[in-house]
C-alpha cells in the first residue's frame, strides 16, 4: 500500500528514530533549540500547534538549519492543513484521525500522518491509504503489548507506527525493537520549561542519549 509519507521521508525518519516533539512559546526559541537536537544527533522534530509560535518557528528553523526536518503536529481542521502547506513543513501529523484532515493533506500534497489508537482507526486510515500513522497515547493506550495485539492482524500491510504518548528514555527501547515501529515520539527529549529556560546543553545530552539508544538497536 503507498503511503501518504513518501519513501525517503520514511528512510530519514526512520534512521533518526526518535522524532523530537517540541512545544515553542517563542519563535526566537526555534533556531537554538533545532540546534541543539542536531548536536545530539536528532535531526527530525514536530513542532506541536499548541501556540501561536509554531509556524513561525518552522519557518526560522526550515530557513537557519537546514540539518534538521521539521513537521507539524496537532494539525486538528483542513484550515490547519493549509497553514502548515504553505508554511514548507516536510510532513505533518494529529493526534487522531479525522477523515476531512486527512483529504486536505492529500489535496494539497503535504505528507501527512493520522493518529490512532485501535483497530477501527487503523482501518479507517488504511481505507484513506495512510499505513503510516501515529500511535496515541502510547502508554495510555497499554503500550508495546497492546500495539502487538492490535497491529498483528494487519502486519501483511505493511503498517508501521510512531507511537508517541508516555514514552522516554526508560521505555523507548522495547518500542525501538519491534520491526513495525518506524521512530518514536520523543517529547521527554526537550520538554516545554527546558525551551522556556533555554536549557540548550541539556537538550543536546538527552538528544545524544536517545540517539545512542537507536543505534544500539538499530545500528548507526
Amino acid at each position: 500500500m503507498n503511503s501518504q509519507l513518501p519513501p525517503e521521508l520514511t528512510e530519514r525518519i526512520g534512521r533518526c528514530g526518535v522524532v523530537a516533539v517540541l512545544v515553542v512559546d517563542e519563535a526566537k526559541h526555534a533556531v537554538p533549540l533545532a540546534r541543539a537536537l542536531v548536536k545530539g544527533g536528532i535531526d527530525v522534530m514536530e513542532l506541536t500547534l499548541r501556540t501561536p509560535a509554531a509556524l513561525d518557528a518552522l519557518r526560522a528553523i526550515a530557513a537557519e538549519v537546514p540539518e534538521m526536518l521539521p513537521g507539524i503536529g496537532t494539525i486538528l481542521t483542513p484550515e490547519q492543513v493549509r497553514q502548515v502547506a504553505e508554511a514548507k513543513a516536510a510532513f505533518g501529523v494529529a493526534p487522531g484521525l479525522n477523515r476531512r484532515v486527512v483529504e486536505e493533506a492529500q489535496r494539497v500534497g503535504l505528507p501527512f500522518a493520522p493518529g490512532v489508537a485501535t483497530a477501527s482507526d487503523l482501518e479507517a486510515a488504511l481505507e484513506l491509504g495512510c499505513p503510516d500513522v501515529k500511535f496515541f497515547p502510547a502508554e495510555a493506550s497499554g503500550g508495546m503489548a497492546y500495539l502487538k495485539s492490535m497491529a498483528g492482524p494487519y502486519a501483511h500491510l505493511g503498517v508501521r507506527f510512531i507511537p508517541l504518548g508516555g514514552l522516554k528514555a526508560e521505555n523507548c527501547r522495547q518500542y525501538l525493537e519491534a520491526s513495525n515501529v518506524l521512530a518514536v515520539g520523543g517529547s521527554w527529549l526537550a520538554p516545554r520549561a527546558d525551551v522556556q529556560s533555554e536549557s540548550w546543553q541539556t537538550i543536546t545530552d538527552r538528544a545524544a542519549h536517545a540517539r545512542a539508544i537507536v543505534e544500539r538497536i538499530r545500528g548507526a
